[in-house]
């Protein structure tokens, strides 16, 4: 019975193994040492808050939005962005994340309501597959056009103030 209950885990724990590209394997080295530098986020401003559109109209009971001043494309390949969720009765949930194009996203930072950052990063996790995740539509409609990352910031914030990057089919969006 150990037995089993040992493969199984085995098991489970192989299927949630993320599989590497053959670049990152390459530039395995150079993406540690991106990472392990620090990371400042940028301070938010309000000013510049552009509401995300989800791909449903389910109300998810959040509006999402991204700083589009904030957004970065670095040479690490990763799109970093200071993101909103704001409730109806106006609570604000602030984070400073990062996408790995196309699947991957972490948290590096998260917001203080007197506006200072907090936290250690997350680990990478996969972006939710569902279609009121804030990081699934930023991912498919404004970063990551043809699954790759946006090549340069200024590219990033102009998607984010057009409601979408040009490289994405309306239908899809």
């Amino acid at each position: 019975m150990k037995f089993v209950a040992l493969l199984c885990f085995f098991l489970v724990t192989a299927a949630h193994a993320q599989l590497k590209s053959d670049w990152e394997l390459k530039n395995e080295d150079r993406l540690k040492q991106s990472e392990e530098r620090a990371v400042s986020p940028p301070a938010l401003e309000p000013g510049r808050l552009v509401e995300i559109k989800l791909h449903v109209s389910a109300d998810s009971g959040f509006r999402y939005y991204v700083d589009w001043g904030s957004v970065s494309a670095a040479e690490d390949r990763i799109v970093r962005y200071v993101l909103v969720a704001r409730n109806a009765a106006g609570t604000e949930n602030v984070s400073y994340e990062g996408i790995r194009c196309p699947g991957e996203y972490r948290v590096y930072a998260v917001g203080r309501p007197e506006g200072s950052w907090a936290g250690r990063p997350s680990e990478w996790r996969a972006i939710p597959r569902h279609p009121n995740a804030a990081q699934a539509a930023l991912a498919k409609t404004y970063l990551c056009p043809g699954r790759h990352p946006v090549a340069t910031s200024d590219e990033g914030q102009r998607a984010i103030r057009a409601g979408g990057h040009p490289g994405v089919f309306p239908e899809s969006r």
